[in-house]
């Protein structure tokens, strides 16, 4: 079911998504978590927030352009089902439809943590370990 959403560069529908994080989580030993590509859209921002009853403390948003992300997806060693020329398009929409707006809605909140990620691997993994580094002094009391 899910290979059929990304084959057709769609989003998985909410409720199996959440009940695949929650199970997740609650499954773990730890109680700190990080969500990579989710939420997608506001149904699964909301779904997240109302089911697990936790909102994140930050959001990363890796910012890169079209024209970067689409060599990056094209040119991975790691190929997916719906990383082809025909179907990036499609991931970009639905990006710019749904994706967008979580985004806008987390920056409004003061939680985004902007990443440029048109620089080389090395130089984002630093940004985001510095990011890191920092949030957690802010959220351990220390600073």
């Amino acid at each position: 079911m899910i290979q059929n959403f990304k084959r057709e560069g769609k989003i998985v529908p909410s409720e199996v998504t959440v009940k695949l994080l929650q199970e997740a989580m609650q499954r773990s030993a730890n109680k700190k978590f990080i969500i990579d590509g989710f939420p997608r859209n506001e149904e699964n921002r909301s779904a997240f927030e109302d089911i697990v009853k936790i909102e994140p403390k930050f959001v990363l948003f890796f910012d890169c352009s079209e024209e970067e992300l689409t060599r990056r997806l094209l040119n991975r060693n790691q190929r997916r089902i719906d990383d082809n020329i025909d179907i990036i398009p499609k991931r970009l929409k639905v990006y710019f439809e749904s994706t967008l707006p979580v985004i806008n809605y987390y920056s409004s909140k003061g939680k985004v943590q902007k990443i440029d990620a048109q620089r080389s691997i090395d130089e984002v993994f630093e940004e985001v370990t510095s990011v890191f580094s920092k949030l957690t002094l802010e959220y351990s009391g220390t600073v």
